[in-house]
């Protein structure tokens, strides 16, 4: 496998996966060169800085068959991609406000055969429907992007797994978990560090967020 790193920590990948993933950084590099969706110094890092990012959700908790997850804010495609090829078995919808980042989301998806993903251009509070779970990666302050993705959640289900909110962020949150608890007074949020099942030095401040529903 040509990424190293994601075949240390997820060994357990089948062909199909490990072929999709390997897809992944010709793809981005093809279409980041016309429209720009990861940064131009990241993309080279894409393995570690996207991938391996977006699949640290996947480290917090397992998304049971069956589970819709809203990616919420997608841009180019993450958490979204990476999470949908790792469960073949949920349902993904890709909300982005911005056509030319769900062009390329479009295009990667159909390049890469995914049959359980949705790219939806819309704003987030305006996509129909619910969901069982709503992902992110540093899309705005934790406070706005709970109003705007609180209501599409199901508040109950048949489903074993997780429900609410579950985003990627770095830094330090303090006063932005503050000011988000207040926001849910009985759903206290829970942070974890990313850094506990990747040693690589870019995840030493990066954290997941988690409201459960």
């Amino acid at each position: 496998m040509n990424l190293p790193e994601l075949a240390r920590y997820f060994p357990e990948l089948d062909a199909v996966q490990r072929r999709r993933f390997e897809q992944l950084p010709a793809l981005y590099a093809e279409w980041n060169s016309r429209i720009n969706v990861v940064s131009r110094k990241d993309i080279d890092a894409l393995e570690v800085h996207h991938i391996l990012h977006s699949l640290a959700i996947a480290r917090f908790c397992n998304f049971p068959c069956g589970a819709s997850v809203m990616d919420a804010g997608t841009g180019g495609g993450f958490p979204g991609i990476p999470l949908a090829i790792l469960f073949p078995g949920c349902h993904f919808t890709l909300v982005d406000a911005i056509a030319k980042k769900i062009k390329v989301v479009q295009a990667i998806t159909d390049a890469l055969g995914l049959q359980n993903v949705t790219p939806l251009c819309s704003r987030v509070e305006q996509v129909p429907g619910s969901f069982d779970v709503v992902v992110s990666r540093a899309v705005t302050n934790l406070p706005d992007f709970i109003d705007w993705v609180w209501p599409r959640l199901r508040p109950a289900g048949a489903l074993n797994g997780p429900r609410g909110i579950i985003c990627l962020k770095g830094g330090d949150l303090t006063a932005e978990i503050a000011a988000a608890a207040k926001k849910l007074p009985d759903t206290p949020p829970v942070m974890v560090e990313i850094k506990q099942w990747f040693d690589n030095e870019f995840f030493e401040t990066k954290k997941i967020v988690y409201f459960a529903r």
